[in-house]
Formats: structure tokens, C-alpha cells, sequence
């Protein structure tokens, strides 16, 4: 674990250790905004990575618990070395794969799971050399019906599921959550500004929740810079954004 010593500061108590396999980037952020998690709430991040968006809910919001599952044994031992040196209580970072979740899973229980999936096909686009990134961003290891299965198993009757994904993969997303009795509650687009298509969506869905879905104010990022929302959204450390 000595290897990494790469630190990003995410507020004046946190830092989370990042390397050149496991870091973050805007989506990150926006997604740990969106998701609005509460003191009481029981948390889990799918595809955790170096724990990025459970370590901004926890430091955002103080949920009750927060776990991290990633199958990747590089990346949640980033996210341990985080809870350790940055002193996180009751943040459990779980080496498991999504499709085969074990008894350290806290199944039933969750009121929100997060996730920022692969955004693409297998087979679809040019592939990263790093097999990190190759995993991170192209449905090898997982699809979306994985994650929606998984988060199914994870949620509580009425827990929420909050994920973002490209806006050519809405329908995809919408079927994935519907098959697996998580009901799309609210959409919000995400566009650099007001005169540019969306490049991201953000989607919250219920677990056995009824049809109905909100569709909320399109978010800009900025023409030049970050705009006064997002800004908000990055809080005092709008540096550590990077855009994906």
C-alpha cells in the first residue's frame, strides 16, 4: 500500500488517495450532489473505484453508514488507505463483484445506492490501454442490468437508485431499472451550456415505486468556466473537478 502516495484534497479534513488507474472526474461530483443522501441513510457505491463518490456523500452529507464495492483489489485498496489516513468513520470499502455479492453485502438495507457505470458497449469505441480504465469505462465486467440487479438486491423497499450514464444510453438505463422493479422517478440532463446537446444524464429511480418520472431544469456547466451551479456543486474545491 506504500506505492500510493497520491493525494487530492476534498475538504479541509479529507484527502483521497488517486493514482493513474483509480482517480475522478466531474461526474463524480455531480452524481454525489444528485444523489442527496441524508444523516440517516444507509449508503453504497457501486463501481467505487478509489471511493470518490461514497467519500464526497460522507463528508457532504454524514450518512449512518457508507459502503464502497468494486471488484478491483488496486482500487479499494486506494479507498482504504482514504478512510484511513483521512480518519472516515463507519466507511466500509468491499472488495466483491457486483454479480456475485456476498454476505458482507448490506442487502436489504440500503436507502440509496449510487453508481457511475461503464458508459459503453463491450465492444463499442476506442479502448484504453490501462485494464483499469478499459473496465471503467466499457461493460467487460459489468453491464447495466448487472447494476440495477445488484442495487435491487442492495435497496430497501423505497430506497433509492441514482446513477448517470451517456444520454444514448437512456433507454437502456431506463429498461435495465424497470426489469428489476426500480421505478425512474426524476431525469436531469447535464450540457456545457444552454446552445450544446447533453453529454451526461443523471437519473434517480424507487425501488418498487409507481410510474411517474419528473424531468428536471437542464444543468450547464459554463461557457469558459464553471457555472454559479456547478460551482456550488464543487463546493471550495472546484480545482479537483476534472471533466471525464
Amino acid at each position: 500500500m506504500e506505492k500510493y502516495t497520491k493525494f487530492e484534497k476534498l475538504g479541509d479534513n479529507c484527502e483521497i488517495c488517486v493514482t493513474k488507474e483509480h482517480t475522478f472526474g466531474t461526474d463524480a461530483f455531480l452524481l454525489a450532489d444528485f444523489a442527496k443522501v441524508r444523516r440517516k441513510d444507509i449508503v453504497c457505491d457501486l463501481g467505487t473505484g478509489c471511493g470518490i463518490i461514497a467519500v464526497l456523500m460522507k463528508i457532504r452529507y454524514s450518512p449512518k453508514e457508507v459502503y464502497g464495492i468494486d471488484i478491483q483489489q488496486q482500487a479499494i485498496e486506494q479507498f482504504n488507505i482514504t478512510v484511513e489516513h483521512s480518519g472516515l468513520e463507519n466507511v466500509h470499502p468491499l472488495l466483491m463483484d457486483i454479480k456475485q455479492l456476498n454476505e458482507g453485502a448490506p442487502f436489504d438495507r440500503c436507502d440509496v445506492v449510487t453508481c457511475n457505470p461503464p458508459y459503453k458497449a463491450a465492444d463499442a469505441g476506442i479502448q484504453s490501454e490501462l485494464d483499469a480504465h478499459r473496465i471503467a469505462r466499457h461493460e467487460i465486467l459489468c453491464n447495466i442490468n448487472d447494476v440495477c440487479a445488484a442495487a435491487s438486491r442492495l435497496l430497501k423497499f423505497g430506497g433509492r437508485l441514482c446513477l448517470c450514464n451517456r444520454p444514448e444510453r437512456l433507454a437502456d438505463v431506463i429498461s435495465a431499472m424497470k426489469a428489476n422493479n426500480i421505478e425512474p422517478k426524476c431525469l436531469r440532463f447535464v450540457s456545457k451550456n444552454e446552445h450544446t446537446a447533453p453529454w451526461l444524464f443523471l437519473i434517480e429511480g424507487r425501488k418498487g415505486g409507481g410510474a411517474f418520472m419528473k424531468v428536471m431544469p437542464q444543468l450547464y456547466m459554463g461557457n469558459g468556466g464553471i457555472s454559479p451551479e456547478l460551482a456550488e456543486i464543487y463546493g471550495h474545491h472546484a480545482e479537483n473537478g476534472k471533466e471525464q
